[in-house]
């Protein structure tokens, strides 16, 4: 969620460039290394959402899938093969789609420069507190090494370059995993693909990311719980990515993360430039796209396929809670 947020947030501000939840953490009883499972693995079963009152036998099945994942697992879920096998439609995750105008985002390349840097060539150890950039060097030198250039950038990006980098060296890939397969398989089976989408359109793009360029961010906050997710919490992630892997929705029901996320999700919806152009409603209608499209799909398919990060399945104020309140009735693998 955080990464798809950020970068949308940036995506809008540059877009051009390409048109492309929480709860409290429950700690390990003791500092134990957590070995990430390889192999094969099956992922966790698939909820079934059905509507009686609709007077019909339609279902959708709906995968979780989960970020970060064991970099060596290989994922093959039999029944998600038996689920689409039978469907006549999946639902993708939701999409953003940047309208930049009539030239594109190629034109726009050269103002993108420099984007991620803080503003007057400020450096990380000029905007977040001595105590702060104490604990950010050696995280630093053991997962990004030499590199300068991520000095030069803004707590945000640098945390989220830091998040990913240690991540990866831990042995867990941060995103990416499930999806592609999944929609493999669903060409396989010739599924027909619906991906809901989130319509943006950027006015005056170059001046957007001129005023981004400028802006001051409120995102210490960010940094700091990312360091301290990434002091505390790797073994954490671990034990998270082997409870997907394996299926234990149990474990993973129990388990949440420090929360890193929504500070920094709101450093980009909250920013003055994000406010002014209108940009801060994305986490609403992002769960608007998809509640309608599996709604729809569900209306009109025997049989519907959708894919939701695990998260907003199992949270309590999540899109499948939604569903559960207008009336559906979700029954758990």
């Amino acid at each position: 969620m955080i990464r798809s947020i950020v970068i949308g947030a940036t995506l809008v501000l540059h877009a051009a460039a390409a048109a492309d939840e929480p709860q409290a953490s429950i700690a390990p009883a003791a500092p134990i290394e957590e070995v990430l499972v390889t192999g094969q693995q099956p992922g966790p079963g698939l909820w079934r959402v059905t509507l009686p009152s609709a007077g019909n036998d339609h279902e959708l099945w709906i995968l979780g899938t989960h970020g970060p994942l064991p970099k060596k697992m290989r994922w093959r879920s039999s029944d998600l093969e038996e689920a689409l096998s039978t469907a006549q439609e999946l639902i993708a995750p939701v999409a953003m789609r940047a309208d930049v105008g009539p030239l594109g985002g190629l034109t726009l390349l050269p103002s993108l420069l420099g984007l991620r840097n803080n503003p007057g060539g400020e450096r990380l150890q000029d905007v977040v507190p001595p105590d702060l950039y104490a604990r950010w060097l050696p995280l630093k030198q053991r997962y990004i090494g030499r590199d300068d250039d991520v000095e030069k950038w803004r707590p945000i990006f640098a945390a989220l370059e830091l998040y990913e980098q240690a991540l990866r060296k831990s042995g867990l890939e941060p995103y990416g995993v499930i999806w592609p397969q999944v929609e493999k398989l669903a060409r396989k089976a010739r599924v027909k693909v619906t991906t809901p989408e989130v319509d943006v359109k950027v006015e005056k793009p170059r001046a957007a990311i001129r005023d981004f360029k400028q802006a001051p961010l409120s995102d210490q906050e960010c940094f700091a719980k990312t360091i301290a997710r990434l002091e505390s919490d790797l073994d954490l992630m671990k034990v998270r990515a082997n409870a997907w892997a394996t299926g234990d929705v149990t474990k993973l029901r129990q388990l949440t993360h420090v929360d890193n996320a929504s500070a920094c999700i709101a450093v980009a919806l909250n920013a003055q430039v994000m406010q002014d152009r209108g940009y801060t409603d994305w986490p609403a209608r992002r769960r608007a796209a998809w509640l309608g499209a599996v709604e729809a799909a569900l209306a009109r398919n025997p049989a519907t396929v959708a894919v939701l990060s695990i998260d907003q399945i199992l949270a309590p104020d999540g899109y499948v809670a939604e569903l559960r309140a207008r009336g559906y009735v979700v029954e758990d693998p």
